[in-house]
């Protein structure tokens, strides 16, 4: 009897502790959080009516990944330029671009005149995309690119308002500012892309930015472009560009060689470098 209950007591003992250890919550897994390829929106401010949502293209390339920021022209928004932008995607960068709160297509408040204040908008941007994804974007690979009054912008950037965090640019049908600042800092190759029948930026007037630096240089020149040469020549305007990415920001001078090529392979453009 006294086994019995002995038995029955050490039974009781196991089966209570057992019950105790599977009544304990399992500990909570760490949440990782991750930004698949495709898009992403983002709504950035610099304050009061500042606004800039910024929509950014991720590639599926792993690790931390050079960025590219690009700025849109007047009544233009980002997705005017999806064709070109994916395909730097696709080559594996990073890229973001914001609608300029004055001088996007859908602005409340059009004034072209606020360009002035967009080299601000575009560190500010930087600054947040980098705090946004972070892992996804290398802080030490990172360059601008734009159109008309975004390649004007990003010339700011290498000029009166240098970002010393670019390591490059292209210019898209740009020019300097009204009133040019010279470009300093650290230097940074850069990429010019202009047609020459474009009478919004004239190919003087591009240039004309182009004799100024004094850096690593080319200059795309599409004979029969106008204003809008990635969509006159998007072919070769997206392989040069993205050639150019690859060696400006990847290392890679097996991209460099092929700049030349790239350019002249449909018999419509020539590259003039110094690169």
């Amino acid at each position: 009897m006294v086994r019995v209950l002995r038995r029955s007591l050490l039974a009781l003992v196991a089966t209570a502790g057992l019950a105790a250890c599977t009544s304990e919550k399992p500990p909570k897994e760490e949440k990782k959080t991750t930004t698949p390829a495709g898009t992403s929106e983002f709504e950035f401010n610099r304050g009061g009516d500042r606004a800039l949502p910024t929509k950014v293209w991720l590639p599926t390339a792993d690790g931390a990944r050079p960025l590219i920021y690009f700025s849109h022209g007047l009544t233009s928004q980002p997705d005017d330029y999806a064709e070109l932008l994916t395909a730097w995607q696709a080559a594996g960068f990073v890229v973001a671009a914001p609608k300029y709160p004055h001088t996007w297509n859908q602005a409340p408040a059009y004034n072209a005149d606020d360009i002035v204040n967009q080299p601000a908008d575009a560190q500010h941007v930087i600054t947040e995309v980098l705090k946004a994804l972070p892992g996804r974007i290398d802080p030490d690979r990172i360059a601008a690119a734009g159109h008309s009054a975004g390649a004007i912008t990003t010339i700011g950037l290498f000029s009166g308002s240098r970002d010393e965090r670019l390591k490059a640019g292209v210019l898209i049908a740009g020019r300097q500012m009204p009133q040019p600042a010279p470009f300093t800092g650290t230097p940074s190759p850069l990429l010019f892309v202009q047609g020459k029948l474009d009478e919004t930026v004239t190919y003087e007037q591009a240039y004309g930015a182009y004799n100024e630096v004094t850096w690593p240089k080319g200059f795309l020149e599409i004979p029969q472009g106008n204003h809008l040469p990635h969509r006159d020549q998007p072919a070769v305007v997206a392989a040069t560009t993205t050639d150019f990415w690859r060696w400006a920001l990847d290392g890679d001078e097996t991209a460099k060689q092929r700049l030349p090529q790239d350019a002249s392979s449909a018999g419509t453009a020539a590259l003039t470098s110094t690169f």
